[in-house]
């Protein structure tokens, strides 16, 4: 029997939740701004996750470098929120901002998971090292758990 492949559909099974990697960097912001656009053209909810990072034991040589790594990290957050509070009427996107603390990829591996992200979104590594390491986006599309976009 041949079956007549159907009229066009519209995207009504497109992705729910996308997580947004986002540092403040250049390529972050860009990336932030492409999730938008695609969150608000598939009615999706935008996730912009910050991973704090965590400094090893063995590194801190006492409390005021930890205290310092805070303070700065509780200085992009602000910086962050404020960035997306001020584009927040120019598209009609719903979305959240969340804080996780740890190594970038393990941050937005537990952030996909705990908000059930059907896609992230991260910018390009701006870090001549990821070239000999791996870059997240690497990371994030080798573990195949969703698709992944990354912005330059």
């Amino acid at each position: 029997m041949n079956e007549q492949p159907s009229g066009f559909e519209r995207g009504t099974d497109g992705p729910k939740v996308i997580v947004a990697g986002v540092d403040g960097s250049e390529s972050s912001l860009r990336a932030a701004a492409y999730a938008s656009g695609l969150a608000r053209r598939q009615n999706a909810l935008l996730a912009l996750v910050y991973v704090q990072p965590v400094m090893p034991a063995g590194a801190a040589l006492g409390v005021p470098v930890v205290d310092a790594t805070g303070e700065i990290a509780e200085g992009l957050v602000a910086e962050i929120r404020a960035a997306t509070e001020r584009v927040r009427g120019i598209w009609d996107v719903r979305w959240e901002f969340h804080t996780f603390r740890g190594d970038p990829y393990g941050g937005l591996v537990t952030a996909a998971d705990e908000l059930k992200a059907d896609a992230v979104v991260v910018g390009a590594s701006e870090s001549a090292g990821h070239r000999f390491i791996g870059s997240v986006a690497v990371r994030l599309v080798k573990a195949g758990r969703w698709p992944v976009t990354v912005v330059p």
